[in-house]
């Protein structure tokens, strides 16, 4: 598969297939694509399964469009202002992702929930107490919100992050939350009483506006 990602405050993401090959993308998720490209739907591993990524934030069937000739087109395109990054994963490796990020694969390529164990940084984490997680062989399409910022952490070193920030995680990296230091700096700082914690090693990428804060921003209260 041939991939190529145009634009970048709304960004699409075309996908060129030769006969036989498979991208998979949730319910809806097509924008556009050519002739000779057929389209099945299903739980894509079954119901449990289904269940579990939606959960994850995704629907619970999935669109598998195969190629039914060579060189033909299809296309994802963003849900909202931001970036979409590309991954080629290797058999077996693993990212972590936020709800909702998940844009489309290549069918070899394993979505499936993430739950986090740690009671605090599921209730306070700002990311919730399920994520995405996104297993190769295979390339896989992310959609971000706002603009991404990219850190390598090494073994050991921590990263505090307000809550709703992170995009995405490489397997290995430890989420956990903490708690804002000093009463003064919790009534008056505005970052509220918990920090998320991110401790290497290994790769994280940041967001710069989350749709959530985004969201509250925008929101008017009725009088």
């Amino acid at each position: 598969m041939e991939a190529k990602i145009i634009g970048e405050s709304l960004p699409v993401v075309t996908c060129k297939l030769k006969k036989g090959e498979s991208v998979v993308t949730e319910s809806g998720g097509m924008s556009w694509m050519d002739e000779g490209i057929k389209m099945s739907t299903s739980t894509n591993g079954g119901i449990m399964k289904g269940l579990g990524r939606a959960l994850a934030g995704e629907s619970l069937f999935m669109n598998t469009y195969t190629a039914e000739k060579d060189d033909v087109e299809i296309a994802f395109s963003s849900c909202f202002p931001g970036r979409i990054l590309e991954f080629d994963l290797s058999d077996g490796e693993t990212i972590i992702a936020q709800k909702r990020a998940f844009l489309c694969a290549e069918s070899s390529v394993d979505i499936s929930m993430h739950f986090r164990k740690k009671l605090g940084a599921g209730f306070f984490g700002g990311e919730g107490f399920i994520m995405q997680k996104i297993t190769g062989p295979g390339k896989v399409f992310l959609e971000i919100d706002g603009e991404v910022v990219k850190k390598e952490l090494k073994e050991g070193e921590k990263l505090k992050i307000d809550n709703g920030y992170v995009a995405a995680m490489t397997k290995g990296v430890d989420l956990s939350i903490e708690t804002v230091p000093g009463l003064k700096n919790i009534m008056f700082g505005g970052e509220g009483l918990f920090l998320t914690t991110l401790k290497g090693p290994g790769t994280v990428w940041l967001q710069s506006m989350p749709i959530s804060k985004l969201a509250s921003l925008l929101y008017v209260p009725r009088s």
